[in-house]
């Protein structure tokens, strides 16, 4: 059994007309932990960033559960507002998605790239427009210490049969909700250049 067979996979998000459930999407983050373990220490900051905004977003769904029950409901409510906490955090959240998405798309696609070139330029498109100069290097680094990707892929589980239908499965639904949370931000005018950069 691989890595993705015994965590939440984002394939189980649920997405509906209202928006992305806020339950099954905090759970299917939890199952990123792993991932960024294995990435290794050098990606603690990453880790330490996405649960941070998952934190965010818990939070604010927990002030209204029975209002908030999409990621969608509560960054509109904030918006009427003119407060927003847990906008952001979901802004960076989805960025640091993106990121993981876009490299391990790369990866997958790509059997003799090394997961640092897949990670490189990942960051490029995914968050390095949106980081100060002061950050950039910190995650730049970050990016260039990934493991040796035969070393990646044997710990996440490679050797199980289902692994690659597991893994495409797991990034495919991903992939949904990132393509959902990057038109929902475009289509309110709340993406780029809204937020301060760090």
């Amino acid at each position: 059994m691989s890595y993705f067979d015994r965590v939440t996979s984002f394939d189980k998000v649920v997405i509906t007309e209202q928006g992305i459930d806020v339950a099954t999407f905090c759970k299917a983050c939890e199952g990123l932990n792993g991932v960024l373990d294995i990435l290794g220490t050098a990606f603690s900051v990453v880790k330490s960033d996405i649960q941070g905004n998952v934190t965010k977003v818990q939070t604010k769904a927990a002030e209204n559960p029975a209002v908030f029950t999409t990621l969608e409901s509560f960054v509109k409510a904030e918006l009427a507002e003119k407060k927003r906490p847990a906008s952001e955090g979901l802004l960076w959240l989805k960025r640091a998605l993106e990121l993981i998405a876009i490299a391990l798309r790369r990866s997958f696609n790509n059997p003799s790239e090394e997961l640092s070139v897949s990670f490189g330029e990942a960051y490029k498109v995914a968050l390095g427009p949106f980081h100060s100069f002061l950050i950039r290097p910190v995650f730049s680094m970050a990016m260039g210490a990934c493991p040796y990707r035969a070393d990646f892929y044997k710990t996440l589980g490679d050797a199980d049969p289902n692994f690659k239908a597991s893994l495409e499965s797991w990034l495919k639904g991903l992939e949904k909700v990132v393509a959902t949370l990057v038109a929902f931000y475009a289509a309110n005018g709340i993406d780029k250049d809204v937020y301060a950069k760090k």
